[in-house]
């Protein structure tokens, strides 16, 4: 009896980078716990859907007991996707055992703080103060339509976009945003700029726009702005939004 060889399948592996946030909770954990309760009240919508990892470095050489730090983050709807800071045999037995994100010597770029705005504090709406100076940062440009689930990163610089973004679609950038299109889903920009990034659309309908860790959703934007091509900007610690044209 001869043997055949059977072909195996091809086997896909396709790489993606996405954005998480990193939670850090502190001493005494039951006072830190009560300021997160009420930044999430104030702030609706923030964590909504974003991975999150947990850093519990500042409670490790504590008494806290970690399991329980976790579940009371995830009773509040927190997606912890990783953990770090603490050695994995202190999780042994429970969930979140093993889900260290990043193996030693390979932790990648550096957390960035994101400040978690008032939105009572941001909804001002008014034109710039300054016209728009052209920049020579690298950038990436987008001639088709990004689709629901799709996730565009591009730390280097700005992200320029002809068509349309749907929902559920997420645009990550370190510098500006151009959207000729209707712009839906999430918008980050200034990831490496900070200040001097700026989003615009020709048709605002997006659930979340944020511009270095300030940021607003659809229900905090102001009337008259739904549907109409927008701009958004920093102006200090205020996420602005302005109607073009």
């Amino acid at each position: 009896m001869s043997e055949t060889a059977i072909p195996l399948p091809a086997i896909r592996i396709r790489g993606r980078t996405f954005m998480a946030m990193v939670v850090m909770p502190e001493s005494p954990f039951g006072a830190w716990l009560d300021a997160l309760d009420r930044q999430i009240q104030r702030s609706v919508g923030f964590f909504e859907g974003r991975p999150v990892v947990v850093n519990l470095a500042l409670l490790a050489m504590t008494g806290d007991d970690l399991p329980a730090v976790l579940k009371a983050l995830e009773a509040r709807d927190l997606r912890i996707i990783g953990v770090e800071g603490v050695e994995m045999e202190r999780l042994a037995g429970t969930p979140w055992f093993g889900v260290n994100l990043a193996p030693p010597g390979r932790e990648g770029r550096s957390d960035r703080a994101i400040e978690i705005p008032e939105p009572e504090a941001a909804m001002a709406v008014e034109a710039p103060a300054a016209p728009l100076v052209p920049s020579a940062r690298p950038s990436l440009l987008i001639d088709r339509p990004v689709r629901s689930g799709q996730s565009i990163v591009f730390e280097d610089g700005d992200i320029t976009v002809i068509g349309p973004v749907a929902s559920g679609a997420e645009l990550i950038a370190g510098g500006s945003i151009h959207v000729y299109g209707t712009l839906r889903g999430r918008a980050v920009a200034g990831l490496a700029n900070g200040h001097e990034a700026r989003i615009f659309c020709s048709r605002l309908a997006a659930e979340l726009l944020a511009i270095d860790g300030l940021y607003r959703t659809a229900d905090h934007w102001g009337t008259g702005l739904q549907g109409r091509a927008v701009q958004v900007w920093l102006d200090d610690k205020e996420l602005r939004l302005a109607a073009l044209g």
